[in-house]
């Protein structure tokens, strides 16, 4: 819950001082000068005064609204010492062409001095066809890497010891998952050991794209399978990260990215107590991702409320009891949807403004996008200014030095009250709904996010908005001249022949049998990780594997109408 300001805690000034403030303030605030613009806001609306004072935050408790860094409510983040005992890992998202092509990708991020690994799976392999399906034409390792089976995934680590890295795999469900776990046994390393994390919040593409593979109540039902699998075998592994990235690139505010995000972390924790698994044998493994931004101070606020509400609704709602169940681990990636094909170069400095609002916020692992995302995959020049970027941060600007530079701010703590604030009364609202599986079903939640990027859109169109190159200081005979990554159908090619070969390489016995254990566990709705394993070890493709969950349950298949975003 939001605390109400109290009278006589926390109070940052008295009696005369007070009153001599106020009218000091107004003094100031009634002057007649001229400004730029009538009024000033946020990107998400909120208002900014000229100047903050005392004033603004009178109703602050710094032990009980803040704490010091590493206390509850973690609002000046989850660790004592912060970047000053660890930085945050540099965690770059790739992959792309086929499982050779991202290996190699992988090899020159940590030569380049990335600190974990980060893949991207592309349109088929996310929506569990195989690259020879007739939908995966012209598809084939465009925005992601390609998984067919068990032999891509060899491919795609061969030389890189997983039991020594730490990864991320972005829309991870029981396949891939199962892939990895399989390919770091061969490598000779024992799953416990394994360290990463699963991208595998089954709300997010809902809300982003309306795309799921099937119903989204099955999904969720996969989706706690893999943190059940995780929570009893993987100790070092975060089984999900829950996801606002992609609401914010759809257009969402800072305050709704938070809001909706939580609300959907509120459904999980509930399915996954559902599950038997106690609050505090997950909760510590729980982790977040953010968007980052072009809004400096917003997005350093919004990190800061985040850690707070959801330090208070794991206490106070879920009862958890280890403080470690409280906090917000968070990766943090820049904002897509803020690149410009237009002067593309300008993209370097948006990302560098974004990367530091993160680190300022007090991210734990953090991709950097790269300058020319807005047209392509990115060349390896371009994934190399990116990581530089961060280690200029890193260690030539000092932010490190200090814990959370920006508390006390006067303008950061009230803006982060705002948005606390603004995100309670969607929380509110969702859960008297029933919650965000409702709200999405219903609706509400996509239409509230198309309201605001329509209202964003309107304020560019009106030049309320400023993006530098596209409605201000154009260059309206530009010319590109930049290199970029191309892909091309190729990788499809060699993607059909590894598919072919596996298939003839197979023992077809052993495959069927796993394959009907599959089906048996899905008939009774038992936990998909032991039974997926098996098959992928005897080298079921990726959509020979989702064919069993279709067959079970079904697919997405519903179209969402967006009614009103104008009111």
């Amino acid at each position: 819950m939001v605390h109400e300001p109290e009278v006589g805690r926390g109070e940052m000034l008295h009696g005369d001082e007070r009153e001599r403030l106020r009218e000091t303030v107004q003094r100031y605030e009634g002057q007649d000068v001229k400004e730029e613009k009538e009024s000033f806001t946020t990107m998400g609306g909120i208002p900014v005064k000229r100047c903050y004072t005392p004033l603004d935050v009178e109703g602050l408790r710094y032990l009980e609204d803040l704490g010091m860094p590493g206390d509850f409510p973690f609002t000046r983040g989850i660790h004592s010492t912060m970047y000053r005992g660890r930085k945050w890992t540099i965690r770059q998202f790739t992959g792309y062409g086929d499982p050779r092509e991202t290996n190699k990708r992988l090899k020159y991020l940590v030569q380049s001095g990335t600190t974990g690994l980060n893949l991207a799976f592309d349109l088929p392999t996310i929506n569990g066809y195989g690259s020879d399906h007739p939908m995966a034409k012209g598809e084939v390792g465009r925005d992601g890497v390609p998984v067919d089976s068990l032999a891509d995934v060899e491919e795609l680590f061969d030389g890189i010891p997983l039991g020594r890295v730490s990864t991320s795999l972005v829309i991870a469900y029981p396949p891939i998952p199962c892939m990895y776990i399989a390919t770091a046994e061969k490598q000779g390393f024992r799953m416990s050991e394994l360290r990463g994390t699963y991208q595998n919040d089954s709300f997010c593409r809902d809300v982003a794209a309306n795309v799921r593979v099937i119903p989204r109540r099955a999904e969720l039902k996969l989706c706690t399978d893999l943190v059940e699998h995780a929570t009893r075998n993987m100790p070092l592994w975060y089984p999900i990260s829950i996801v606002g990235y992609q609401i914010r690139e759809k257009g969402c505010t800072a305050a709704q990215e938070i809001a909706f995000t939580l609300a959907d972390g509120i459904d999980f924790v509930e399915s996954f107590l559902s599950r038997g698994l106690g609050v505090d044998e997950f909760g510590p493994r729980l982790s977040f991702m953010w968007n980052a931004h072009i809004d400096f101070f917003e997005e350093i606020a919004k990190y800061r409320a985040a850690r707070r509400i959801w330090a208070r609704i794991m206490k106070e709602r879920f009862k958890a009891q280890d403080p470690r169940s409280m906090m917000i681990r968070f990766h943090t990636q820049t904002s897509g949807v803020s690149l410009t094909v237009q002067q593309p170069y300008n993209n370097i400095v948006r990302v560098a403004i974004q990367a530091l609002a993160a680190v300022l916020g007090g991210t734990q692992s953090l991709h950097t996008n790269s300058m020319d995302e807005a047209m392509a995959l990115p060349t390896e020049q371009a994934v190399k200014i990116a990581v530089r970027t961060q280690q200029i941060i890193a260690e030539e600007t000092g932010v490190c030095n200090t814990v959370d530079p920006l508390g006390g701010s006067y303008f950061v703590e009230a803006l982060t009250n705002r948005i606390e604030e603004e995100a309670m009364a969607y929380l509110k609202k969702i859960d008297e709904m029933g919650g965000a599986m409702v709200a999405i079903e219903n609706g509400y939640i996509q239409r509230e996010v198309a309201r605001a990027a329509y209202e964003y859109q309107r304020k560019l169109e009106r030049g309320e908005e400023v993006i530098v190159g596209v409605n201000k200081y154009v260059e309206p005979d530009e010319e590109l001249n930049i290199n970029l990554l191309e892909i091309d159908e190729s990788y499809r090619y060699y993607q059909i022949e590894r598919i072919n070969k596996v298939k003839e390489t197979r023992d077809p016995k052993k495959l069927e049998i796993a394959l009907e254990r599959m089906r048996e566990d899905a008939a009774k709705d038992k936990n998909m990780m032991d039974s997926t394993m098996e098959a992928v070890k005897a080298y079921a493709t990726l959509q020979e594997l989702w064919d069993v969950y279709r067959e079970r349950w079904g697919v997405f298949d519903e179209r969402t109408l967006l009614t009103g975003i104008e009111g």
